[in-house]
């Protein structure tokens, strides 16, 4: 699939059955794999690719700029792996030639104010910075009691959770033998907003389902 076919309606429906048991372009978590294929898109009409909209709307909470790796489209989309843009020269006045320290010659009382109005513009450019959100990246196992257990009426169950600062993300199912299966589903939070030992304790409320929940990974994004 090329690059260019991700704004038409075979591109999408590629790239749909693409994320259907992914989270992410690449990995466990976000990465510029992902912007670049989030800005590929553009402003194409989604329609009716529900794993799309759903990768969609969760990178676009993401500030871009903070997550790590190189900007390009995996191969397997169709991209070609190139090396990333040389840096911008920084022009003169840039904040990291404010000399914080001072000089140790004399300075003369107009040399003082303009030092004074560039660290007052440093600090409230420092200041209007926005606050990078934490947040965790979660691989929970939910195990039933039988293999009697109706699955898939178990994930609708467990994906009806909803919380602020909750986004789940993709599944699949695990065996673990004698004809049983588990449910493995990842989910991202923000670690402020959702306890994990609750959300656990919400899915376990589903006794009709669920036997017990083990989280099988916990990353820091």
């Amino acid at each position: 699939m090329a690059i260019g076919d991700l704004k038409t309606d075979k591109g999408l429906k590629e790239l749909n059955r693409f994320l259907a048991d992914r989270s992410y372009i690449e990995g466990w978590q976000p990465s510029q794999a992902d912007v670049a294929v989030f800005e590929a898109l553009g402003n194409a009409a989604l329609g009716s690719n529900p794993h799309v909209q759903r990768w969609y709307t969760h990178i676009k909470s993401y500030e871009h700029k903070s997550l790590p790796g190189v900007k390009k489209v995996p191969s397997i989309l169709g991209g070609t792996e190139t090396a990333p843009p040389p840096k911008a020269a920084k022009p003169a006045d840039d904040d990291d030639d404010v000399d914080l320290f001072g000089s140790d010659e004399e300075e003369d009382a107009e040399a003082a104010k303009v030092r004074e109005e560039r660290l007052k513009a440093y600090a409230e450019k420092k200041s209007k910075k926005p606050t990078l959100i934490a947040k965790s990246s979660i691989v929970l196992d939910v195990k039933p009691w039988d293999d009697e257990t109706d699955m898939k009426e178990m994930e609708k169950h467990v994906r009806s959770i909803s919380m602020d600062g909750l986004v789940w993300g993709a599944s699949k199912l695990v065996p673990v033998g004698y004809g049983i299966n588990k449910l493995q589903i990842m989910c991202v939070v923000e670690d402020d907003k959702v306890s994990v030992d609750l959300l656990v304790e919400e899915i376990q409320n589903f006794e009709d389902f669920v036997q017990s929940v083990d989280i099988a990974a916990f990353n820091k994004i």
